[in-house]
């Protein structure tokens, strides 16, 4: 039995797609195949069910999962533990939304890479919509979203802060100078915001129906910084998160409208697979991106 043969199993059993597994392990599929079969004809026993183009764990598969992942975490702890924490190494792959990736991850990576400077980091870009299956294919370690909290099934997800948005124009919009703001006031506006499936996007546009002001246009956009950009140039109102436009408020590029937005309530998560097994190196990635959110509290 190889280290490698159990290295495979545990990404064959936490993508459950032997195809999604040899992409994650640069290997070809033929060969995730070979080694598994290797590895049930070394212990005798069948570790996946394979019906029609799915598998499963079988009883034995399971029971030899939680062996294998104490193995694997006991190798890589041993591997760090002879040498200091500047002499860490490994890979993990991490991704995220484009707004946390541009606005809050950078402080992570900055703090990771000095304390870590041997560890391999890969960003990996993913469609929004994309980011919690990227985790259950094996694709990233660790993702980050900014949604409405939610429970998933086989992940493990961490709140870190809740993030307020905000109704941006520019200082010489008509509703700039109005020191209260209702939904009858948006009536007709042209709102600037992020592509349809956009969940937050998606929550605004329910809001506005809901409080009646459901006269108005859109333009979409699938970059944050376009919005910002057409906003200050008074093309119309901005729906985004305030940690997005910190600094065009601070310079007075744009203008936060009063409008009541409290009940949309997002929040910075960080998620990443129950079943994954969690190297020294992802976890020193998650106390430090802990510690990074908390500092920004």
């Amino acid at each position: 039995m190889e280290l490698r043969q159990l290295v495979t199993f545990r990404m064959v059993a936490l993508t459950l797609n032997f195809s999604r597994a040899a992409e994650a392990l640069n290997y070809v599929p033929s060969n995730v195949s070979m080694q598994i079969q290797s590895l049930e004809e070394e212990l005798g026993v069948k570790l996946f069910d394979r019906l029609n183009k799915q598998i499963v764990l079988t009883d034995a598969g399971e029971r030899f999962y939680k062996y294998v992942e104490r193995i694997l975490n006991d190798v890589e702890e041993a591997k760090n533990n002879v040498n200091d924490s500047e002499n860490m190494t490994g890979t993990i792959t991490i991704s995220a939304n484009e707004i946390l990736c541009v606005y809050l991850l950078p402080a992570i990576l900055y703090e990771f890479r000095k304390q870590y400077p041997n560890v391999r980091v890969i960003f990996r870009p993913t469609p929004s919509n994309d980011l919690k299956q990227s985790i259950y294919e094996g694709k990233t370690d660790i993702v980050f979203i900014l949604e409405e909290p939610v429970n998933s099934n086989g992940l493990n997800i961490e709140l870190l802060r809740e993030e307020s948005f905000r109704l941006l124009v520019a200082p010489n919009h008509p509703l700039a100078s109005q020191s209260k703001v209702d939904f009858d006031d948006i009536q007709g506006e042209f709102f600037l915001l992020n592509e349809k499936g956009c969940t937050y996007h998606t929550t605004f546009d329910r809001l506005l129906v809901r409080e009646g002001a459901n006269d108005f246009t859109t333009l979409e956009f699938d970059s944050v910084e376009a919005i910002k950009q057409c906003a200050m140039l008074g093309m119309g109102i901005a729906f985004l998160p305030e940690i997005s436009v910190a600094s065009e408020l601070e310079q007075g590029k744009l203008v936060s409208l009063s409008l009541d937005l409290t009940e949309i309530n997002f929040v910075s998560q960080m998620i990443w697979h129950k079943g994954k097994w969690i190297s020294p190196v992802i976890q020193v990635f998650l106390d430090i991106a802990r510690s990074s959110y908390q500092h920004k509290n």
